[in-house]
């Protein structure tokens, strides 16, 4: 007979001679001692954080539907609103299918020989996802379902780089290619936990810095660049033909990121409730120095630049949010409406490109001033709850590490994409078709009726 080894909830163990020398009732209290103590260190479901992500995950989803839709809609001209809806529609439709069919494996898994850079095939068409399976303390099926909200909004994101321009079928395709070999390698190399890159490295990215923003914005610019540029312009006014849809996106945006950034938790906890808080601030202050800045430069604060500016702050504080604390948040905006606001301008204007909504020059560059100086204020130093490096500019420089990965990554990945694409089915809509616009043209439909 061998002898027993258990545990009691402290943690103390007992000699293996302990099965001969105690009473069999005692042997049996020390069985169930340890028993208690496996279920004690085993998660469990937690209400609260499950009907919290439940919420997060609503959110989430709706910054694409309405919330981006309408934001991109209200932005380009009245003869190209519905074909902007339409893309952001059918890129949720069909990401959501290919998250199921191997994305959220791809991502979530464990890989393997290639687990720095991509996971396995073990749960496509979410094989052994359960009801009573667990991440952390919610259901594994609501996290895939928070996971896949983010694949949505990722590519749909790049539509407005292109915006006015692009072939549906062309859009859609490209949009496929790129979820597959650029978002889903990038979230497994943030997100995937031990042994994925940036795990390794130490990187600090909360909610989607590069996952999302830095990833996006990059495509956008090589997609504008070899789509080319919308024929007139920039000679050509082409203005927003409904501020009014752009700023209700705005509203929609900034409330759906509560559950982007505070939903990023994965419970309903203190680093929530600060996340949460750190967000609404940072979209603030940027909002209120872009208004600032065109004060000072225009005489008059305008509504897209207060939204634009909005816009900034969320995504600079995404990959902050978690670690950030208020005072931190608020210089980040302040910081990246400074940027974004140089960017959508000068920037674009000095090297002539045709960004149409402005994707890389917010989403891009806020979302790599965000994930830089995430190594700064998550210092104690700077309000933040601590850096996983020995120093400031150690941490800063793996942050700046995961950047070039992404922007590398997702570059190539959309170049070849735009280039396959090209050939197969075609990318640039026609100048006819152009002119005509891509409602009426692509979907043979219109937003207003002329009476």
């Amino acid at each position: 007979m061998s002898g027993f080894r258990g545990a009691s909830r402290s943690g103390r163990r007992w000699p293996a001679t302990a099965a001969f020398s105690f009473p069999p009732a005692l042997c049996l209290a020390a069985l169930s001692a340890a028993d208690a103590a496996a279920q004690d260190s085993a998660p469990a479901l937690n209400g609260g954080d499950t009907a919290w992500m439940i919420v997060a995950t609503a959110l989430v989803l709706f910054m694409t539907l309405p919330g981006l839709s309408l934001f991109y809609g209200g932005l380009v001209r009245s003869k190209n609103v519905l074909s902007v809806l339409v893309q952001c529609l059918a890129t949720a439709g069909v990401i959501s299918l290919l998250w199921v069919a191997y994305g959220y494996s791809l991502a979530f898994t464990d890989g393997g020989s290639v687990q720095l850079f991509l996971g396995g095939t073990s749960k496509c068409f979410f094989r052994g996802i359960t009801p009573e399976s667990l991440t952390g303390t919610i259901p594994e099926s609501l996290f895939a379902a928070y996971q896949m909200t983010f694949a949505i909004i990722t590519p749909a994101l790049i539509v407005g780089a292109f915006a006015e321009r692009m072939r549906f079928a062309g859009m859609l395709l490209f949009s496929v290619l790129w979820f597959t070999f650029s978002y889903l390698p990038i979230c497994h190399m943030a997100w995937a936990g031990e042994g994925a890159l940036f795990h390794r490295w130490g990187v600090l990215d909360f909610a989607g810095g590069t996952v999302v923003h830095v990833n996006a914005g990059i495509a956008g610019l090589v997609a504008c660049l070899l789509v080319g540029p919308r024929h007139g312009f920039p000679k050509q006014t082409m203005r927003p033909h409904n501020l009014p849809l752009a700023v209700m996106g705005t509203g929609m945006l900034w409330v759906g990121w509560f559950g982007f950034n505070a939903g990023s938790a994965l419970a309903a906890n203190g680093t929530a409730a600060m996340a949460l808080l750190v967000t609404h601030l940072a979209a603030a202050a940027a909002a209120t120095t872009w208004m600032a800045i065109e004060l000072v430069w225009h005489r008059k604060a305008s509504a897209l630049g207060v939204a634009t500016g909005a816009v900034a702050g969320l995504v600079a504080i995404t990959p902050a949010s978690g670690t950030a604390g208020p005072l931190g948040a608020i210089v980040l905006g302040c910081l990246s409406a400074v940027i974004c606001y140089w960017s959508a301008t000068s920037l674009k204007h000095r090297f002539g490109y045709d960004d149409s909504l402005d994707v890389f020059g917010v989403h891009g560059v806020g979302g790599i001033v965000g994930a830089v100086l995430t190594g700064v204020v998550a210092a104690p130093a700077f309000g933040g709850t601590g850096i996983g490096h020995d120093s400031i500019a150690s941490q800063v420089g793996w942050q700046a590490a995961s950047v070039l990965v992404t922007a590398a990554w997702s570059g190539v990945v959309s170049v070849v994409a735009f280039l396959l694409v090209d050939r197969l089915v075609g990318m640039r809509a026609s100048r006819e078709v152009e002119q005509m616009g891509l409602d009426l043209s692509e979907h043979q439909e219109q937003a207003y009726e002329i009476v």
